[in-house]
């Protein structure tokens, strides 16, 4: 059987990812780097990936014939307040991964996650990005990834298998509030229980982004790995819809979806320094090289986003 070593497993996709994997008929190995937050029963090991001893005993024991490498400080405000903290583990995390494959499961396939943000500057031309386009980092938390890219791609040079995707904005129930459709249906969910007043504090709505559901992207995730089994024409893949959405949008998706009367209120602290107007990709290889296509409406995940966020609330006493 193929056995998938998953880094990052207790995230937010980690978690969706680890049973679109086991329905595709893999054994999964999930690594945590804190207390497992993973349902009994499930296959984990305790990892931390700046660790360099560790990540090469874990990879050495296991033998996973797959690596799909999650793991990262994925959040561009904390970035920016700790990026020490994220190139180490952003950077020297993956290093230290692609030198234990290396060195110990040489023909194992990896994927590695990095991110849609790698393009930066790019987006100004205002229109959706292919592969080819130029990478223009605005935070640390791009850089890092781009950084990350950099190596796995040296390392693919010198004969590892695998690819880079660069997934585009994902949400989905489960994704922390710092994300901006996650806060908005936290808000929402918390005005509607009476815990916080009827007014939504919002950052830059005008901003276009290109939205995908999470199991979307992870089953983009799923069909790259069936590249592991043919020529590798192409290494690095966009996932994403290509369809540009003001966030303004989404919210008024969620807004329609309560029953209660709620104001909308800029609040300066969530304006991001280094904010671009438009971020879209365009996703034409991984559709031709895979077949994949989304296959979730942005307002049924919208809706169930905020149905978490509504149970979460319920419980608070």
């Amino acid at each position: 059987m193929n056995h998938v070593l998953l880094t990052g497993a207790n995230g937010f996709v980690g978690k969706v990812l680890r049973t679109k994997l086991c329905g595709a008929g893999y054994r999964v190995t999930c690594t945590v780097s804190s207390e497992p937050l993973l349902r009994d029963g499930v296959e984990h090991v305790r990892l931390d990936i700046r660790d360099a001893a560790e990540v090469e005993q874990v990879v050495q024991q296991l033998q996973p014939t797959h690596v799909v490498h999650l793991a990262a400080i994925s959040h561009v405000p904390t970035s920016f307040r700790d990026p020490l903290l994220t190139w180490q583990t952003n950077v020297m995390g993956s290093l230290n991964l692609l030198e234990a494959v290396k060195r110990h499961v040489p023909e194992a396939f990896v994927l590695f996650a990095s991110s849609s943000e790698v393009y930066g500057e790019a987006f100004k031309v205002g229109e959706p990005l292919d592969e080819g386009s130029a990478c223009q980092p605005m935070n640390p938390y791009a850089a890092s990834k781009l950084a990350a890219e950099l190596a796995f791609v040296q390392y693919f040079r010198q004969g590892l298998r695998g690819v880079v995707a660069r997934p585009f904005n994902h949400i989905g129930p489960g994704q922390s509030p710092d994300f901006v459709t996650a806060s908005f249906a936290k808000q929402i969910a918390e005005i509607e229980r009476g815990l916080q007043p009827p007014v939504l504090q919002v950052g830059n709505l005008e901003a276009c982004r290109d939205f995908l559901d999470v199991r979307d992207v992870c089953d983009a995730y799923v069909k790259l790995l069936d590249l592991a089994d043919r020529p590798a024409d192409q290494r690095i893949f966009n996932i994403a819809s290509g369809q540009a959405r003001k966030i303004r949008e989404l919210l008024d998706e969620l807004l329609a979806q309560s029953p209660v009367s709620i104001a909308v209120e800029q609040d300066p602290q969530r304006l991001r320094p280094s904010d671009i107007p438009f971020a879209v990709g365009d996703c034409r290889r991984l559709q031709a090289s895979t077949g994949w296509q989304p296959a979730h409406a942005l307002g049924e995940t919208l809706g169930a986003l905020l149905n978490d966020w509504r149970e979460k609330a319920a419980t608070v006493r």
